[in-house]
């Protein structure tokens, strides 16, 4: 692998600039369009399935997302992505709607899809191997503190409902207008390989390959959703008070942060698959460590931040892993599943957690979280990724 050039250092923290505002405009929009609802009395049903939008966007336009980066190149893509959410971010102060929002939430959850899915695959596609873990890891940091950020502008709301709407939108086009300033590039393609098939062909032979890979991204989304959409349910039930949720919480994103790149770091030292499997382990143990001391609010804190450490970075793991994994040609494909790995994850998450609650299952909810992140170590244990042809 060549060296990391200053061109490419210069494109690199670009592409990390765009992605955390991204990460801000998610994070704000999910509690703000929440909080606005609420007090306008919207059912939690409704308010819930209204913030799917983003999610369903996601699926929907996967499997047409490649075909045009393949043809256009990476900076086309991120213009048209990024255009999609700041407009619809400034639109959204001109008529509360339900089913209008909706929509525009359907519209952001296209265009980041698009934006992250061009910039995902042009930071793995130009990393050098001995830094692809760092920089995946600098990419979901940034992304990270981002989301984490986005909450904090909601209060905004109590000045002029719009304002956050508008003040995110502005932020998203100030960062997007960066990406002029960067020489459009196009992924891999190896004349006579699968590259060139269709869809699902290029489907099925980047499962083959990096189906493990896949497990991180999956298991991230089912974590951040279940833990955001059903764990505050689940802690007020059992007596938890709503400040110590929010703190909880907290600390879990907390420790992802200051793990995220001495875990990219390790696993550019030692393997992807080796931290995979001490992140998997160590977040189960923490979880069901937590699930035995609900009582006291202070270990539950403590653990989670320790969970938090572990398991906070396996969606930017799992892609360092699929990118070693997947031959240069298939990278894009293998950064789309990523992505469809990780809303099915999202979705599963809340799906899950709410029949649990529904049913009043006699076992802590943490101890479900355990379990399922058991379930992803042992299948990353008990099977060994297809070695690439090329």
């Amino acid at each position: 692998m060549s060296a990391f050039t200053k061109i490419e250092q210069k494109r690199f923290r670009i592409l990390v600039l765009i992605v955390a505002i991204s990460g801000f405009s998610q994070g704000m929009l999910l509690p703000l369009i929440s909080v606005i609802f609420e007090n306008d009395s919207v059912s939690s049903a409704l308010n819930g399935l209204n913030a799917t939008g983003l999610y369903i966007g996601t699926l929907l336009v996967s499997p047409f997302m490649e075909a045009p980066l393949r043809r256009f190149g990476f900076k086309p893509i991120i213009v048209v992505g990024g255009m999609l959410v700041f407009i619809s971010l400034l639109i959204f102060p001109l008529w509360k709607s339900m089913v209008f929002w909706f929509i525009l939430r359907l519209i952001i959850g296209i265009g980041d899809h698009a934006l992250h899915f061009s910039t995902q695959t042009w930071v793995t596609s130009f990393s050098p191997k001995y830094r692809l873990g760092r920089n995946i890891a600098v990419y979901g940091l940034s992304f990270g503190v981002g989301f984490a950020a986005g909450p904090l502008f909601v209060p905004l709301v109590n000045v002029f409902e719009g304002l956050p709407f508008i003040v995110s939108g502005i932020l998203c086009m100030l960062a997007w207008s960066l990406v002029f300033l960067l020489k459009n590039d196009f992924p891999d393609v190896i004349k006579g390989t699968s590259a060139e098939s269709g869809f699902f062909r290029r489907f099925k032979t980047t499962s083959a390959f990096a189906w493990l890979a896949f497990l991180g991204p999956f298991g991230y989304g089912f974590l951040e959703s279940s833990l955001n959409a059903i764990y505050p349910v689940y802690a007020l039930r059992s007596g938890i008070s709503v400040a110590s949720v929010s703190i909880i919480l907290a600390t879990f994103s907390a420790g992802g942060i200051v793990s995220q790149i001495p875990l990219g770091m390790l696993s550019d030292r030692i393997g992807r698959r080796p931290v995979i499997l001490i992140a998997l382990g160590g977040g189960a143990t923490a979880f069901f460590t937590a699930s035995l001391f609900e009582a006291s609010t202070l270990l539950v804190i403590g653990t989670f931040f320790i969970a938090g450490l572990f398991v906070g970075s396996i969606y930017s793991l799992g892609i360092s892993y699929m990118s070693d994994l997947t031959p240069a040609e298939l990278l894009p494909t293998g950064n789309l599943l990523c992505g469809i790995f990780f809303s099915f994850g999202s979705l599963t998450g809340p799906f899950l957690g709410g029949l649990f609650l529904e049913f009043e299952a006699s076992f802590s909810f943490l101890l479900l979280i355990s379990l399922f992140l058991g379930t992803l170590f042992l299948l990353s244990a008990m099977n060994k990724p297809q070695k690439r042809l090329v």
